[in-house]
């Protein structure tokens, strides 16, 4: 409905954007750039976030941009799995039918591996989203998982990705042996002001808008609200159109993103 209004050709504040049009801030570039070269090298990698802050939408984009000629990509996103399930998990998205066993699924997964590596020439990239809920037993099996070749080379790319808990789960003493095996770490923190300025135009300008909508006050509020993080921001943004739209509004104020928030938002 906002959308003909307002003149755009799609919805800017939706997560189902082109990865090719997403707001490419700083953060998210060198993002990317540290899990290209982990990949490259077939490293161990943690990505994390607060909550809505795009840790999903950064790993969309990157694994968008991989040649898939080259790399086989993986995404677990069930992070309460066992150590068993976690092995079953991986071997099914290979196309392999798991042993009921969990040692005997491990050397399954390693002779898979070997053989995309050796035969196939391509590189396995697993990706575990939501990685914070992971059990200490499960991250004790990727520990494992990485023992490859007595521990000259990983098997594969391996990219935990989980709120900022993940982090402070790993600095644990009792989780040294995994810490000890991060290659690359990233963190994605919220927006600044500009940035969120940035994201706000940069969604619109896919949708196709050719003018403001948003008064630089009326920014000031969606910052407040959000405290720079994405999801908050599409929120704001979204039903602030809606609002505007139902008034016959062109042009959204900090009046009308104040009273939006106070009673539509949590």
């Amino acid at each position: 409905m906002y959308e003909e209004f307002f003149g755009l050709s799609a919805s800017p504040f939706v997560n189902s954007i082109p990865s090719g049009s997403l707001y490419m801030s700083p953060i998210l570039h060198d993002t990317l750039g540290r899990l290209n070269f982990a990949v490259s090298h077939r490293m161990f990698a943690v990505v994390t976030a607060d909550v809505g802050c795009g840790k999903t939408t950064a790993i969309r984009k990157f694994t968008d941009d991989l040649d898939r000629n080259n790399y086989e990509v993986l995404y677990i996103a069930n992070s309460r799995l066992s150590p068993s399930w976690f092995y079953k998990s991986i071997l099914k998205q290979l196309g392999v039918e798991p042993h009921f066993y969990r040692d005997a699924a491990s050397r399954q997964l390693h002779r898979e591996l070997d053989i995309i590596r050796g035969v196939q020439k391509r590189q396995v990239v697993c990706i575990v989203d939501e990685a914070h809920l992971l059990s200490k037993d499960t991250f004790e099996e990727i520990r494992f998982l990485l023992n490859s070749k007595m521990d000259s080379e990983n098997p594969l790319s391996l990219i935990l990705v989980g709120q900022n808990e993940l982090w402070d789960k790993l600095k644990l003493q009792s989780y040294a042996a995994v810490r000890q095996r991060i290659d690359i770490k990233c963190e994605i923190p919220q927006y600044d002001r500009a940035e969120t300025a940035r994201y706000i135009d940069c969604h619109l300008k896919y949708a196709g808008c050719t003018r403001d909508i948003f008064t630089e006050k009326a920014i000031d509020e969606i910052y407040r609200y959000s405290a720079g993080a994405a999801r908050a921001i599409n929120k704001a943004c979204m039903h602030s159109l809606i609002c505007a739209a139902q008034r016959k509004e062109k042009l959204v104020d900090d009046y009308l993103v104040q009273e939006v928030i106070n009673s539509e938002l949590p």
